[in-house]
This record gives structure tokens, sequence and C-alpha cells, in this order.
């Protein structure tokens, strides 16, 4: 079980300078190493030819919105053919609908990248000018963190650093984290529930950086491993490591409701939802969300009759909204706006 006091103790020492917190100790055994090298043996190469997700998306009156999309594969859709098959032009098309205005996507987006990468991801968009800021920035990224063992103090750093930075633009901020690797299938055990302790710590402890800097997160967890279970070939790619289009959608899915509330397209919760506080500590709220797929976490400031209660940090938790089937297919019109908008 993930604690608070870990995602916490992960946050703050990149916050103070803090050192010393790996995500797999120097005392992992030959098993998980020669685990790794089967694993990569396993998952294939692909060639691909990016299609041009860049442009203008969706129809409406007005001018288009501007959106950012950046981090890692995952972002850029790794693998499908075509354009609309990419998450940011999912994203792009379901915020559209959703405000009926067309929207204008630049994606930064880079396979491999970590998020030591975000800083220059940023620079290529132009996303430091607070003159013409993005209206808004979406942002998958952890995944080769963990891959790569960097430390969670180094990559929580420099997501917390372009969080600030677009946040400081005039940008809102939507972070997909880190999803779980232990549901990736060629990955064994033990090393699997390697993975996945690393990937849920990981993504708590981004969940707190972000809502610190002023953006808000959506929590991926394990959102694909049911249909990955269920239905393998159709929801992995070529490489059997990446999600297929319709894995992509499922992401898209998950993360468009948080897009259209951080733009005030949806209400923001109030209270007690489904059974759980809508209003959290940072720290319980990062756990909450790295062990239930499709939560969105975003900041607000407490009142002065929280403060001493809930500390400095208090966000709003949204639950999961209901997911897609497994049967979407992403060729046009890949999701459907929140409200009934199409």
């Amino acid at each position: 079980m993930l604690r608070a006091a870990r995602a916490r103790r992960i946050a703050a020492a990149t916050a103070f300078g803090g050192g010393g917190l790996t995500l797999v100790g120097g005392g992992t055994v030959a098993l998980l190493h020669l685990q790794a090298r089967l694993a990569r043996n396993a998952i294939g190469r692909t060639q691909w030819d990016r299609p041009e997700a860049d442009g203008v998306h969706g129809r409406g009156e007005g001018p288009p919105l501007d959106m950012l999309m950046a981090g890692d594969s995952t972002a850029a859709g790794f693998a499908v053919e075509k354009a609309s098959q990419t998450p940011g032009v999912m994203l792009a098309r379901g915020l559209s609908a959703a405000a009926e205005r067309p929207v204008r996507l630049r994606c930064t987006a880079v396979p491999g990248a970590t998020s030591a990468s975000l800083e220059q991801q940023l620079e290529r968009a132009g996303a430091h000018d607070s003159l013409n800021p993005y209206d808004v920035a979406v942002v998958f990224i952890g995944a080769n963190d963990v891959i790569r063992r960097v430390s969670p103090n180094d990559a929580v750093s420099h997501l917390r650093a372009a969080t600030g930075a677009l946040v400081g633009a005039g940008t809102r901020v939507v972070v997909a984290t880190c999803p779980d690797l232990g549901t990736v299938r060629p990955i064994g055990w033990p090393l699997r529930s390697v993975a996945r302790r690393a990937s849920r710590q990981l993504a708590a402890a981004q969940t707190i950086a972000v809502t610190e800097a002023g953006g808000r997160t959506v929590s991926l967890s394990d959102v694909l491993s049911g249909e990955f279970t269920a239905d393998p070939t159709t929801m992995f790619g070529p490489d059997h490591f990446h999600p297929s289009a319709a894995g992509y959608a499922q992401a898209s899915f998950a993360v468009l409701p948080s897009v259209c509330a951080a733009m005030g397209l949806l209400p923001e919760p109030e209270g007690t939802r489904g059974g759980g506080e809508g209003l959290l500590p940072a720290d319980r709220a990062a756990v909450v969300a790295a062990e239930t797929a499709g939560t969105e976490v975003s900041p607000m400031e407490p009142t002065d009759e929280e403060l001493p209660v809930r500390g400095r940090w208090i966000t709003r938790v949204r639950l999961p909204f209901r997911r897609a089937s497994r049967n979407t297919r992403t060729e046009d019109s890949p999701t459907r706006a929140p409200g009934g908008a199409r």
C-alpha cells in the first residue's frame, strides 16, 4: 500500500534539495536485471512515420483555443498511422466540441522523453511567452523516468519546474501522471511488482508537485489494464509495449474531462462525491489518485477555518468519470465531449 508520507517525502525532497531516494534500491538482485533484459528483448522494434498532428482541429465560433501537448511517447501517440489517432488530436477535438470553438494544437512530445526534457519541449513551443500563452497544456510523463531509473527527486523537480513555468505564463496545466508499468505484459514477476510500486510512488509525488505548482493531475494508474488483459491484440501496438489507437483513446477519454474542467467547461466538485471526500490534503489526495485510475486532483486555497486542519495545500478530488468501452474506435470522432456535445 502506498503511503502519503512516502509521496510527500519524495515531493518535499525536490523542493528543499534533498536526495537519496531512488525508484529501485541499489541492492536490486540479479534476477531483476535478467528479467529487465528479457523484457527489452520481448518488446518489438517499430519504425514510425509520425503523422502531422499540429494544426487547427474541430470547429465552432470564435478564434481557436491554443493547446500544447508535451511529454513522452504516449503524448505523441507512438506507432499510430493517422493524426486523428494521436491523443493530442483526440483531446483537441474533444475540447473543441465542448467549447464550441476550434482548437489549435502544437505537439512537442518526443518518444522516450523523461521529465528532464520538458523544459526543452516548452522552449520549442514558445510556451514561456506570457504575452501570448497557450490556453491549456497537457503533459503525459513519467514512464521513462521509471524505466531509466531516474531519481524521483530529479524527475519530480523537472516536472514541478515545467508546471510552474507554464502556470506563471498564464497557461492552465493538466498532467497525466505515470501509468502503472506493472500492467505491461512483457514484464514478469517479481520485476512487475517493483515496476508497479515505483510507478505509483512517482505518480503520487507528481500529483503533489503539480498541484502545489498550480496545475492539476489525472491518474492513469492501471486505467488500461482491464482492457489490455481482456483484448491485448487490440489494445497493444505492434511493439507489444505501447498502446494501440484504441488504447490511446482510452487514455484520452480519462484525461478529457480534466482538460474541459481546466477550461471552465465543467463544474468543479464540491463536498462529498461518490462516497469520498471532495477536499483532501495534497498528500492524501495523491495516494488516492495513484491507487484509483482516472482520479483528478486540482489545487485550491484553504479557508481560514480549514488551514489549521488541512495545512497549506488543499486539493479538490474528482473521482473517475465513466470510461468508454474497449470497443472505442478513433478514426475521426474518438471521444464524445462531456454534456452530450458531439
